[in-house]
C-alpha cells in the first residue's frame, strides 16, 4: 500500500472526513484491522484565507509548495490537497515535488462521466466558481458543460462557506438559500451539481437537491485510497 500525503486544514472541518473516508475505504477493501498509510500536514487556514482574499495567490502557492515538499520528505507517494479552491496553485505544487498530485477535479469528473452526466452546476467559493482553474479543467479536459449561479447567489454561497461552514456553523436559513440556488442551476440545465467546496457537505445533503450531488470531498478521498491500493 502506498502512502497518501494529505495537505489539510483548509478548513480542518473538511479535513476530518478526508481522513475518515480514506481509512474507511481501505478497511472496506482489505478488511480486518487494515487502515491507510497517511502523512497529514495541516496548515493554519487563517494565513491561507488572508492570502486568498488579498489576491496573493503566488505567495499562497509558495506556502503550499513548501508543505508538499515536507509531505514528500515524510514518505508520501502522492499529494492530496484537501480543498477545492487551493487547486488554483497546483502548478506551483507540482513543480515543487517529484510525486504525483491527485487532482480533485479529475476525480470528480470521472465520477460525473461514469454517471452519464454532461451538464453540471458548480457550487464553491467565488474563486472556484468564477475563475478558470477549475471550470476550464472540467470543460477542456473532460468535456463537461459547467453552469454557475448568478453574481448575487455566488456572493451568498461564498459568504456561507467562509463565515459559517469553515467555522463549523450549520444554519438552517443558509440551507434554504443553497436549495434555492441549486434549483436555479437545474433551471439553467444542470443535470447534477458539484459540491465544489469541501465544507458544503456539512450543510447540503442529497435530499436537498432535485438532481444528483457530487461530493468532491468523498470522491477525492475515496479515489486517493483506491490509488494507494493500486485499484484506481
Amino acid at each position: 500500500m502506498k502512502v497518501i500525503g494529505l495537505i489539510g486544514g483548509m478548513s480542518w472541518e473538511s479535513t476530518v472526513p478526508y481522513y475518515r473516508i480514506v481509512n474507511e475505504t481501505v478497511k472496506q477493501r482489505l478488511g480486518g484491522l487494515h487502515s491507510a498509510r497517511v502523512v497529514l500536514y495541516s496548515v493554519d487556514f487563517d494565513e491561507i484565507e488572508r492570502l486568498q482574499h488579498s489576491d496573493q495567490w503566488t505567495v499562497a502557492g509558495e506556502r503550499l509548495a513548501y508543505v508538499a515538499r515536507a509531505v514528500e520528505r515524510a514518505g508520501a507517494d502522492c499529494v492530496v490537497l484537501c480543498t477545492n479552491t487551493m487547486h488554483k496553485v497546483v502548478p506551483q505544487i507540482e513543480a515543487a515535488v517529484r510525486i504525483p498530485l491527485l487532482h480533485i477535479a479529475d476525480a470528480t469528473a470521472a465520477e460525473i462521466k461514469s454517471a452519464k452526466v454532461s451538464t453540471v452546476g458548480l457550487l464553491g467559493t467565488r474563486f472556484t466558481m468564477e475563475q478558470d482553474f477549475y471550470k476550464d479543467r472540467l470543460q477542456r479536459d473532460h468535456g463537461l458543460r459547467v453552469v454557475i449561479p448568478n453574481a448575487d447567489d455566488r456572493a451568498i454561497v461564498h459568504r456561507v462557506i467562509y463565515e459559517e461552514l469553515c467555522l463549523g456553523n450549520v444554519v438552517d436559513a443558509s440551507r434554504g438559500e443553497y436549495r434555492r440556488v441549486m434549483d436555479d442551476l437545474v433551471r439553467q440545465g444542470a443535470q447534477a451539481i458539484i459540491l465544489g467546496c469541501t465544507e458544503i457537505t456539512l450543510l447540503v445533503q442529497p435530499s436537498d437537491s432535485a438532481v444528483p450531488l457530487f461530493d468532491t470531498t468523498s470522491i477525492h478521498a475515496r479515489k486517493a485510497a483506491e490509488w494507494a491500493l493500486g485499484i484506481a
